[in-house]
């Protein structure tokens, strides 16, 4: 494992660690819901940015709970060879849902406007994705591809392609837990097109095509990252052999 990719594990998890604390409690009946997901996104971002200070302390971080107010001038990321882009808790709605486990903690190294390092932690399921080593594919699965989507806001998009497709919807939180499904291969399809930042997919996006799965906007041009604006609304991620179909299915819905 690089150094990078076991600093952004070794991140990941200590992020993890805190939110599992907060949940514990939640389920203790000692702090409501709304009080656990306040706590778990500002102790999470607090301890990532502690623990990146503490080992690149020359690095820039853009994290979704500091992020930039409109307007600022130029963000001194935007000069920095490396910047690493986190969210402290990704499915925050599904954080303060016990016994739901599909919120994330992402955390990437762009250099460049390309992830070189990454990691998505999946604390209810006890599990941590890394770019190095990255999982192994997802095995091959008979019957029709499963497309994955956000079970509050699916994108009329990924309904059409399901349809397209004649494959099966399947409803799942954070941007983080659907990117991995597709790693666990628990899905096929992961599609994307309500509106993201950065911090959403950079990390699941790296370790998605690490594994050799597609990874792409919805057009097919590859993702960038580290950009004036941290908007970047769509993503496609899903078994390679599904990426050519799933394409002209989006540029027929379009």
């Amino acid at each position: 494992m690089s150094t990078d990719a076991a600093d952004a594990v070794r991140v990941a998890n200590e992020g993890a660690h805190v939110l599992q604390e907060i949940r514990a409690r939640q389920e203790r009946g000692e702090i409501d819901a709304d009080q656990a997901r306040d706590e778990g996104d500002l102790r999470s971002h607090q301890t990532i940015m502690a623990a990146l200070e503490k080992i690149h302390p020359m690095d820039a971080v853009l994290s979704e709970e500091g992020k930039e107010e409109e307007g600022e001038e130029r963000p001194a990321r935007l000069d920095a060879p490396r910047v690493w882009i986190v969210d402290p808790l990704d499915g925050t709605r599904e954080f303060g849902e016990p016994p739901r486990s599909d919120w994330a903690v992402h955390v990437a190294l762009v250099e460049q406007h390309q992830v070189t390092a990454a990691a998505v932690a999946l604390p209810a399921m006890g599990l941590t994705f890394s770019t190095d080593p990255a999982p192994p594919p997802p095995p091959p699965m008979p019957g029709p591809p499963r497309i994955v989507v956000s079970r509050t806001r699916p994108p009329r998009m990924a309904l059409d392609v399901a349809d397209t497709l004649k494959g099966e919807i399947v409803e799942m939180g954070s941007a983080g837990a659907k990117a991995m499904a597709v790693m666990r291969g628990v899905v096929d399809v992961y599609l994307h097109g309500g509106g993201q930042y950065e911090w959403d997919s950079a990390a699941p996006s790296a370790i998605a095509a690490a594994s050799g799965c597609h990874v792409s906007r919805l057009d097919g041009s590859p993702l960038r990252y580290n950009r004036p604006n941290p908007w970047l609304p769509d993503l496609l991620v899903c078994r390679p052999e599904l990426a050519e179909r799933v394409l002209a299915a989006i540029a027929s819905a379009r």
